[in-house]
């Protein structure tokens, strides 16, 4: 294979001309990273040498690139950075004991978005289904769903499923409250679900059967297809267009750190969920926008928050509601629905991924004290809430999580415009 070594001044040059013909590839070039301790001046490596790496690829077309630095010229943070670029290339990036390799992107034939993320509960499925409503008002959309709780073999759900259809599964041993029957409750549109177990630094499942369930995807003829990640897992098909979601939360060391950055260089938009006080102040996210700018990919970020929607009427009516939310949102979401939905909370928990907190919550509510149960579909919200509903006799609601911009920039903007360019309506 054709090698470009990354190379630096601490070495003594015949040594790296060693060290290159003892490779098993192929060095082509090399990039100087930097440090002069070794270097007298007119040093022949063999090779064109070259000063940055984007110069490298350019000029020898590399298939993987090889570290033959070391600290304190090449320390784990600037590894990690290089082998962000390396990989967001398509190529593999080696070192003396580790390897790095992209993510392998199956062919797609159909025109498809990808919406990704940094991690778990950072809203990726709330952000799809937001995109989805949107572009399914003029072209067919299909979801394909992967995660860690997925069907066995690919499911397709073409209507909302009823709380009755999810309890049954799920006192048949499976997930019902998996991301895609969360797609198929609330983004209006045909969903493909599928499962994947682990998810490497880069974001490559361990084991998936996303590639069955992108072509039965196809085999549906849609406009456009949009496969969803999971946590921190990428979907392993090719995209012509990525969204990055992003938790307003999370440390920037964590968003750009590791591999993180190599997710944003993937990507074509960043969505910054939860950009609200108390979860995240305004120097907060000041950092994470600052952090995905240092990536060097000009890349459009949009500051978003979620709100409460339940997908029937809840007004008038004395309403427990139960999410994921952290406790310093409760607040403001009891006052959200019942300023814009007239529900009358008297109690909102947070633990649905929680089993044991969540139990304990709805054994603290008396039988009367709430009339209906509203309930973000995830977790435990089908074999723990949905079946004490059942057992209790009291009703149970669905609800979304509305994806509200804050900063002025529209996403639906942004995604028309993502979605036309892929599907080559306009550049």
């Amino acid at each position: 294979m054709r090698a470009l070594a990354l190379i630096d001044g601490e070495h003594y040059p015949d040594v790296v001309r060693v060290a290159f013909a003892v490779l098993e590839h192929e060095v082509v070039g090399a990039v100087m990273l930097g440090g002069t301790e070794k270097l007298r001046g007119g040093e022949d490596y063999g090779v064109p040498v070259f000063n940055t790496l984007e110069e490298g690829f350019e000029s020898v077309a590399p298939e993987v690139v090889v570290d033959l630095s070391d600290e304190p010229i090449a320390d784990p943070p600037r590894r990690f950075r290089i082998a962000s670029r390396t990989l967001a290339r398509g190529v593999p990036y080696v070192g003396a004991d580790f390897r790095f390799d992209p993510v392998r992107f199956e062919p797609f034939d159909l025109p498809a978005l990808a919406v990704i993320g940094t991690g778990k509960r950072v809203g990726k499925t709330a952000v799809t289904g937001h995109i989805a409503r949107l572009l399914s008002r003029d072209r067919e959309v299909v979801v394909v769903a992967m995660g860690r709780g997925g069907p066995q073999e690919p499911v397709v759900v073409d209507r909302e499923p009823e709380i009755a259809e999810l309890l049954e599964l799920s006192r048949a041993g499976g997930h019902a409250a998996s991301d895609y029957l969360e797609g198929a409750a609330f983004a209006s549109v045909v969903t493909v679900g599928s499962r994947r177990a682990g998810g490497g630094l880069a974001g490559a499942p361990f084991y998936s059967n996303v590639s069955a369930a992108a072509e039965l995807a196809a085999s549906l003829a849609p406009d456009l297809v949009i496969f969803e990640g999971s946590g921190a897992a990428i979907p392993p098909i090719a995209a012509g267009m990525r969204v990055l979601v992003v938790g307003a939360t999370q440390d920037p060391e964590t968003v750009i750190g590791y591999l993180g950055a190599y997710r944003v260089l993937l990507s074509d938009l960043v969505v910054l969920t939860g950009c609200e006080e108390p979860l995240a102040d305004e120097e907060q996210v000041r950092k994470l926008r600052r952090a995905i700018a240092e990536v060097g990919r000009e890349v459009p970020v949009i500051e978003t928050i979620f709100r409460p929607r339940p997908v029937s009427d809840v007004r008038g009516r004395r309403v427990a509601y139960f999410s994921t939310a952290p406790g310093g949102a409760h607040a403001r979401l009891r006052e959200h629905l019942r300023r814009e939905h007239g529900a009358d909370i008297v109690h909102v928990s947070g633990n649905l991924s929680r089993r044991e907190e969540l139990r304990a919550d709805l054994a603290s509510l008396e039988a009367r004290s709430a009339e209906l149960y509203l309930v973000e579909l995830k977790a435990a919200a089908i074999d723990v809430v949905a079946e004490t509903a059942a057992e209790r006799g009291v009703p149970i609601v669905l609800c979304d999580n509305e994806v509200r911009t804050v900063d002025g920039e529209s996403l639906d903007e942004r995604m028309l415009d993502l979605a036309d360019a892929v599907m080559g309506i306009r550049a």
